[in-house]
């Protein structure tokens, strides 16, 4: 199973920031079991979604030639919880470009401006190619920026 966990792309700055939002349905499959009878957003998932907005950033960035793969979280702190209902308000920074295609994020995940997750990440940058087709990649971009030239 896949979960697209970005449901709108609001600004980005090239190779700098970008920020979206999640919005938590309670028809998520992941809410059945997370926990039965007091549904709440597994902390786990709030940093996917900040991973894969992180992706988006690399792919708008590189016209759609790159996208980032996490693989080590440095900092993740934890404020609170996720509920159905809830717009998590998502952000990505870019800190520090690594060597041989390594690069650091700070991630920051809100609701009515209170923070729910900091976390500071790193990963490998690669080619969008061997994972996707760029071009479908363009066209959901494009859905998630709503067309209006982000």
């Amino acid at each position: 199973m896949r979960y697209l966990l970005v449901d709108h792309i609001t600004e980005w700055k090239s190779g700098e920031t970008i920020r979206g939002v999640k919005n938590v349905a309670m028809s998520e499959d992941f809410l059945e079991f997370h926990f039965p009878k007091n549904p709440i957003m597994p902390g786990v998932m709030l940093l996917e979604a900040l991973t894969q907005l992180t992706g988006w950033l690399e792919a708008a960035s590189s016209d759609f030639r790159n996208w980032f793969l996490i693989s080590s979280v440095i900092k993740c702190n934890f404020y609170g919880f996720a509920f159905p209902g809830d717009q998590v308000s998502l952000e990505i920074t870019s800190q520090t470009a690594g060597e041989d295609n390594r690069k650091r994020y700070r991630g920051l995940g809100a609701i009515n401006g209170k923070k729910k997750i900091v976390v500071e990440f790193e990963g490998d940058v690669i080619p969008l190619s061997d994972i996707e087709d760029p071009e479908e990649q363009k066209r959901h971009f494009n859905l998630l920026t709503r067309n209006l030239g982000l």
